[in-house]
């Protein structure tokens, strides 16, 4: 069982040996993310976390940190997730702006594109559900166990009320959704960057991996919401309905994958809207 409010080091049952014009990069699953499990990939005389140089032979440590409920984990349970790059494939900002005019990549008709993404903004409309707040004092929850909890037992749902606004308390963990749906065409693969901290002081998604035909119609999908997961720093924080959160900057794949996300894949999220992670049950 891993407390809250502790951080663990562990080392992973994987090692890589990477050859020198292959690099990668790590994140927490969907699911991890969404528990609030704070995770960071540690390389051998690492300089930052979760960057895998290119070239790097060694072992993986990850640090493991449940900052909202404790859980129970065991050899074999996965945290953490990895993609592995060749070369430079992020598109600029005219490639994507030519991608979303053939394949809309955001459900939107005048596209916020800079710094290299494309803007998702907050879904805070209407007066019914908008959310969940992580409870406090909760029983614990393990992370391999698949529907097996209530959800009105750690979250608290949150009304919108017609407001179009939520006040994020410090140190409060939100699940929140995206206003716009995300397609993924299935050449590609999304990354979600944080927004400019200058803009308020707080996280918006651990798990920033979308991987190719996320909400796309070849894998079964017609649009799916990002789901974000957030928590304000220090200060309380004003989020309103269509403010820009986070931005997804999208790269070409090598070659076309074998599977779609969510194709026969038993994916959690493909279609997805506001959901939360799969340990809980629905309806």
């Amino acid at each position: 069982m891993l407390e809250t409010g502790c951080v663990y080091i562990v080392e992973l049952m994987e090692a890589l040996r990477l050859g020198e014009a292959m690099a990668a990069s790590t994140n927490p699953k969907s699911s991890t993310g969404r528990l609030d499990i704070f995770t960071r990939v540690i390389t051998d005389f690492a300089q930052e976390f979760d960057i895998i140089p290119a070239g790097y032979e060694g072992p993986l440590y990850l640090e493991i940190s449940p900052r909202t409920f404790p859980v129970i984990v065991r050899q074999g349970s996965r945290l953490s997730q990895i993609r592995f790059r060749s070369g430079h494939a992020v598109l600029a900002e005219d490639a994507l702006m030519a991608l979303h005019r053939a394949e809309t990549l955001v459900a939107s008709d005048m596209p916020n594109i800079s710094d290299g993404g494309i803007a998702l903004s907050i879904d805070l409309e209407g007066e019914g559900l908008v959310g969940y707040r992580g409870k406090h004092h909760t029983g614990v929850i393990d992370v391999d166990r698949k529907a097996g909890y209530d959800i009105l037992d750690f979250w608290e749902p949150i009304e919108g009320r017609g407001k179009g606004e939520l006040i994020l308390d410090p140190d409060e963990f939100y699940i929140l959704v995206s206003r716009e749906a995300v397609h993924v065409p299935p050449l590609y693969a999304a990354e979600m960057t944080p927004f400019d901290p200058l803009v308020g002081e707080f996280r918006v998604h651990y798990a920033g991996f979308f991987d190719p035909g996320f909400g796309h119609a070849q894998a079964g999908g017609r649009g799916a919401r990002a789901v974000l997961e957030v928590r304000s720093h220090e200060v309380p924080f004003i989020l309103e309905h269509s403010q820009i959160v986070g931005r997804l900057v999208y790269e070409h794949m090598m070659d076309p994958p074998t599977a779609l996300y969510g194709s026969g894949l038993g994916s959690n999220y493909q279609a997805q809207g506001l959901k939360l992670s799969k340990h809980f049950r629905v309806g």
